[in-house]
């Protein structure tokens, strides 16, 4: 056992809790330990947030808040390497692509510094009718409240950035859980936080053995603000919980569609749509999954998607030469490897892959699945990529549309007016035009529609959901 780690919890007394073990998900190794929280420590959590909201003298000035987000930006750049082996280590997600997780992560909390620096009130009109003479008004920014993030596994550093870094950004205490698969690299953030001069109190972080512990602090009536990346079930269960006035922030997981039209170009198509389903071994709420392919070209995709799969290198995600690693846990692989073999005694014809190698899941490729299939109807959060053909491209939308379900969706076409028509009646946040589903910058919208979510992430969207804006009226018989 290499190190443990207790609970990032502010002025908490040592004692004897219950643990957790992380593991590997490629090889099952032990990884550390963690103390969890029970309901006392989360009460304290919690009464520690809120104090110290309450107590404005102790809100920390914009100024501070960027200092220490440029000291934290720095602090990253140096342990660099570390945050790629700590996030590779516990997700699974091969180097080649932690290393652009973690550039991303640096960047967003450069991001959110630009959040304080452009962020502004408005004059509201008065002085427009005889009811508003002699005021004026205008509103500033304020923090909204205790914060509370439950996060996923799936981007250990990254989404993490997106809960915590607007929380510090508009000066809202946070309190921060993450994926109990993976909580290393967001203990190793709070912790270079904290380095960085941010006090203790500000930003505290823990994970649970108890989902109750979890509920209590999700729904307790001091949360102003609950940010949820996670399961549907879970997400919907708890945003059904919060206390009256308590804003959200739910991103859930989608079916991804993509549309393959007969003049796509497929060779830049078919590798958009492979890293777009391959990448992180389809873990990823908006990885390509559906793929419908006009009749004239279904032929073509399905075998070069197939033998590009077969090509991929799979296997240990801290090898630099591995593109595609493990899944999470086992009962996902089992999952995975189900709805696959299920789909294909319904009629699916297998391509690519369909096995599992150790603890990961060869890159799959099917043809024709039925449209009643599980692999067609739910979010399979694995490495496995669906080929359908259609005729007319309305009736590819159709199909894409089916679902409840609603989140990034893509076409790949040379024709502008098919490219708008799709992204016209496509239920989807957003439309990628010749790009896979997948494509993400951390400043833009990113939002689950439907079933997927609720609200609209992204750090500056986040960062405004975080605050409220405070209005000030001024009666002078000056004005």
């Amino acid at each position: 056992m290499s190190n443990h780690h207790p609970l990032l919890i502010a002025n908490i007394e040592n004692s004897e809790r219950e643990k957790i073990t992380v593991t590997a998900p490629f090889d099952d190794s032990e990884i550390a330990t963690l103390d969890t929280a029970n309901s006392a420590d989360a009460e304290k959590a919690l009464s520690t947030a809120q104090a110290l909201f309450n107590n404005k003298s102790k809100w920390l000035p914009a100024s501070q808040r960027i200092d220490i987000l440029n000291k934290t930006a720095a602090l990253m750049r140096e342990q660099f390497d570390e945050l790629v082996i700590i996030a590779a280590g516990e997700g699974g997600k091969p180097l080649m692509d932690t290393r652009v997780e973690v550039e991303r992560a640096i960047d967003g909390v450069l991001n959110c510094i630009e959040c304080i620096r452009t962020d502004h009130g408005t004059e509201i009109p008065m002085g427009i009718n005889p009811a508003s003479e002699k005021r004026m008004a205008f509103t500033r920014s304020e923090p909204i409240g205790v914060v509370v993030a439950i996060s996923a596994f799936n981007h250990p550093l990254n989404l993490i950035i997106h809960q915590v870094g607007p929380a510090i950004a508009t000066g809202c205490p946070v309190i921060i859980k993450p994926a109990e698969d993976t909580p290393l690299s967001c203990y190793r953030f709070v912790s270079i936080l904290r380095q960085a001069g941010l006090p203790e109190e500000w930003c505290q972080a823990l994970v649970v053995s108890d989902l109750d512990v979890a509920t209590q602090l999700v729904t307790d009536r001091r949360v102003g603000f609950f940010s949820f990346i996670g399961s549907a079930n879970v997400g919907w269960m708890l945003h059904s919980k919060l206390a009256p006035g308590a804003r959200c922030a739910l991103e859930h997981g989608g079916v991804a569609p993509a549309i393959i039209e007969a003049d796509a170009d497929l060779v830049e198509a078919l590798p958009a749509i492979a890293k777009g389903g391959f990448y992180h071994a389809g873990q990823v709420c908006v990885s390509v999954q559906r793929v419908y392919c006009h009749k004239s070209v279904v032929n073509v995709v399905a075998s070069n998607l197939a033998k590009m799969a077969k090509k991929l290198v799979v296997g240990d995600p801290t090898e630099a030469e591995t593109e595609v690693g493990p899944l999470i846990r086992k009962a996902e692989i089992e999952r995975v490897n189900k709805w696959v073999n299920d789909a294909i005694k319904e009629g699916a014809e297998l391509l690519a892959g369909g096995k599992a190698e150790g603890n990961c899941y060869q890159p799959t490729v099917l043809l024709n699945p039925s449209e009643l299939s599980t692999v067609s109807t739910k979010e399979i959060f694995g490495p496995v990529i669906c080929i359908y053909t259609y005729d007319k491209i309305d009736d590819a939308i159709k199909k894409a549309n089916a679902l409840p379900f609603a989140f990034q969706a893509s076409i790949f076409t040379k024709n502008i007016d098919n490219a708008l028509h799709a992204y016209k009646q496509l239920n989807a946040s957003a439309v990628m035009i010749n790009d896979h589903t997948a494509f993400r910058v951390d400043w833009m919208p990113f939002a689950g529609l439907r079933h997927s979510g609720l609200g609209v992430g992204g750090i500056p969207h986040t960062y405004h959901d975080m605050q409220i804006k405070k209005m000030m009226v001024i009666k002078s018989n000056k004005i």
